[in-house]
């Protein structure tokens, strides 16, 4: 199956100088993937000439007259830059010339444009940012990450199906296990809108492991970890401080002298193998789940390998079919009643 991407190449910290050079690595490594590059065409036509890559098979560039700011205001990128890269490039995808979009351009302004122009799929009331985290055991998804700050617990329970989708399909597992963050392993703590999450997912038919604490996270303790936009933007953005000064800290202590600077010699491939293991440039990409079409969020500052992976993501989603099973899965559990008529109840408990 060929698949289509279109990437928002002025996007993020770095713009073309970054999103050029992974795009072409990416087309190296994936010989069956088009990609889409939108944005500023001298700017875009600059990077292709210094890399030798003015035409290359492929790729094309579709232009654009405008760039969304890493600090710009949401409602100003939708209404004003309707000829942004980000804005032509998610206009691509629901055009159908594209099957999947991907920027590390600004987080609102892509989540609220993706919103607005794609629309959400049927029985699915908000998108959620979807993340991979390193853990014991392998990886964990994690949603959501900064979408919503306040959810009812039934988006907690669309999450959750959303989440298991994305697991079962790309990493072909089956009946992946859910866990809901909570202050604690037992039903009785919590707020009110956690609480009746729980019991919602208990009800339903997806493998629920039941309520899961923060360190449970990176123990690897479920496949998918659910929870409100707000706590998991803290969760998340906590482990990429944790990660880097754990980083930092290592490196000051093999600098401070002679014997330190040996002693760093002598470890260097376990130096080398630690700093993979918790390298975020290999699980870059967020997927904004629940819209008509693939939208994957890279982050800002992401370098040449780290954009690349952001591509590789948005294109397992596309060749898994991820957006069809995850229409599949809400539908057959609406006919099944699980998430029919929960909106009035998640009200009332977000109310209690």
């Amino acid at each position: 199956m060929k698949s289509v991407i279109a990437v928002d190449a002025m996007g993020g910290d770095h713009g073309p100088s970054v999103t050029v050079p992974a795009c072409l690595d990416f087309l190296d490594a994936h010989p069956g993937t088009e990609l889409l590059l939108v944005g500023l065409p001298e700017p875009l036509a600059q990077e292709l000439s210094r890399l030798g890559a003015q035409s290359r098979s492929r790729l094309t560039v579709v232009p654009a007259t405008e760039v969304v700011g890493m600090d710009e205001d949401i409602r100003s990128a939708i209404r004003t830059k309707r000829h942004s890269s980000m804005r032509v490039a998610i206009d691509l995808v629901k055009e159908g010339r594209a099957q999947a979009c991907v920027s590390a351009g600004n987080t609102g302004a892509l989540m609220g444009t993706a919103k607005f122009v794609l629309k959400t799929l049927p029985g699915i009331d908000r998108p959620a940012i979807c993340g991979v985290l390193p853990t014991r055991k392998g990886v964990v998804y994690v949603l959501d990450l900064g979408a919503n700050a306040d959810c009812t617990p039934d988006h907690l329970l669309q999450f959750a199906v959303m989440g298991a989708t994305l697991v079962e399909a790309v990493e072909e597992r089956a009946r992946p296990s859910v866990g809901l963050l909570n202050i604690g392993s037992e039903e009785i703590k919590g707020s009110e809108v956690v609480k009746r999450a729980g019991e919602l997912l208990k009800a339903s038919t997806l493998n629920f492991h039941g309520n899961v604490e923060g360190n449970d996270i990176y123990n690897g303790t479920t496949d998918v970890v659910v929870c409100d936009g707000f706590v998991g933007n803290v969760a998340l953005k906590t482990s990429e401080g944790l990660a880097k000064m754990m980083g930092d800290f290592l490196k000051e202590e093999y600098t401070r002298g002679v014997f330190t600077r040996l002693a760093a010699l002598v470890s260097l491939p376990v130096i080398k193998a630690f700093r993979r293991r918790l390298d975020h440039r290999r699980y870059n990409g967020a997927t904004l789940l629940g819209l008509r079409g693939i939208v994957v969020k890279s982050h800002g500052s992401a370098d040449r390998l780290s954009f690349s992976t952001a591509l590789e993501r948005a294109d397992s989603e596309v060749r898994h079919g991820l957006n069809e099973r995850i229409a599949a899965e809400i539908a057959r559990l609406h006919g099944l009643g699980e998430l029919a008529g929960t909106n009035g109840a998640s009200r009332n408990a977000a109310a209690a």
